[in-house]
């Protein structure tokens, strides 16, 4: 059984980052080069559409969806359920994800976009975990750093409900 516990991040304080985020990124990319958009499947879909109708410049868009198969915290197998669709060998790459803990499967699916050869790739996570990181990864632009505590809403599930919260809660297990 779960309960939603007290809300971490408001609707508004999530609108009010990410448009803060939002300059402080299109700065950095120039207006004539493509940026990639790259978002991980299903819990970065409110972010993503929300960061980018945010940004005041054109995008591409493209989406992993993973699997991941754990037989523990440490070992992790990653299958790659939709790949990318867009050639990206060249561009700027900005992969967003919803919350970076490990940073275990981040690091394999860095991996993975590497391998296409981008001119650029950079992290944007919702949400960041570092007192949970066993592998040094990169996270370049951060929303929020959260508490150690499990998180739904904005995107965020526990077994497939709640990501139609607009704002992100903490759930209590019992």
């Amino acid at each position: 059984m779960s309960k939603l516990g007290k809300i971490l991040y408001t609707e508004d304080e999530i609108e009010k980052r990410i448009k803060e985020m939002a300059w402080i990124i299109q700065e950095e990319y120039p207006p004539e080069e493509d940026l990639v958009v790259l978002a991980i499947l299903k819990g970065s879909v409110y972010f993503l559409s929300d960061f980018t109708r945010a940004l005041k410049r054109p995008v591409l868009l493209d989406f992993l969806s993973i699997g991941v198969k754990r037989d523990t915290e440490r070992n992790r197998i990653i299958t790659y359920v939709k790949d990318l669709s867009i050639p990206i060998k060249g561009k700027h790459v900005l992969l967003l994800e919803d919350v970076i803990g490990t940073g275990l499967t981040l690091g394999t699916i860095l991996q993975h976009i590497e391998s296409f050869s981008p001119k650029s790739l950079k992290v944007l996570t919702l949400l960041d975990n570092p007192k949970k990181r066993l592998l040094n990864v990169t996270v370049h632009y951060s929303l929020f750093t959260m508490p150690d505590t499990f998180v739904v809403g904005y995107g965020l599930d526990y077994e497939e409900k709640y990501r139609n919260l607009p704002d992100i809660y903490e759930l209590k297990m019992r």
